[in-house]
């Protein structure tokens, strides 16, 4: 389904429309909307300080497994704006945790699952995986220091340091527990990994 937003084409993915709709059938409507309205402050970060930058992206795709934001300008821009865009994300998600925290502690309890959420998106999208925002920040970090394809191996050693041990402990938590939920982190990120195609800045 794709949508124009002045300049913006935004597309949302089918898999996406399904996976909303089992989450009503499946009565977890509740954690599904703190979950996408974090994953929404995280995006809405990037964006906002792509515009401070003077850029804007011409498609947004929004899938199950990530979202892509198609960004011809990012060559155009120094290294230090890309990763004020980058940073962004996850600190806007930390900034509505704090605030979303000190409400609960004046006494609203439902600022709390607020609170998680961001707090879990920003910690999720931190790690130095190549996917996510920690490893393209990570990546840009260390070109500071050392040629790209060398920053380039660093980040792919951490990225199967951080899935290997996650999916492992997933197995564990899955054949002990019966939670599947850090089985399925690790799916999404192999899944995220791959659909990247392994594409730096």
């Amino acid at each position: 389904m794709k949508l124009h937003l002045r300049h913006t084409e935004v597309e949302l993915s089918y898999t996406l429309l399904c996976l909303t709709a089992a989450a009503v059938l499946l009565s977890v409507t509740e954690r599904f909307v703190w979950c996408a309205l974090a994953i929404m402050i995280h995006e809405s970060g990037h964006l906002l300080a792509m515009r401070r930058c003077g850029y804007f992206p011409k498609r947004i795709k929004i899938s199950l497994f990530a979202i892509d934001i198609t960004d011809s300008a990012r060559q155009e821009r120094t290294a230090a704006q890309n990763a004020f865009i980058i940073f962004f994300g996850p600190f806007a998600n930390f900034v509505c945790f704090l605030c979303g925290y000190l409400l609960y502690l004046k006494g609203i309890v439902r600022s709390l699952p607020f609170a998680a959420a961001n707090l879990s998106v920003g910690l999720f999208n931190s790690l130095p995986v190549l996917s996510l925002d920690g490893g393209q920040l990570l990546w840009l970090l260390l070109c500071r220091r050392c040629m790209p394809a060398s920053a380039e191996k660093v980040v792919n050693a951490l990225t199967f340091a951080c899935i290997l041990p996650l999916a492992a402990l997933g197995f564990w938590l899955l054949l002990r527990e019966r939670n599947v939920s850090l089985l399925f982190v690790s799916i999404y990120l192999t899944a995220a990994l791959l659909n990247r195609e392994n594409r730096f800045f």
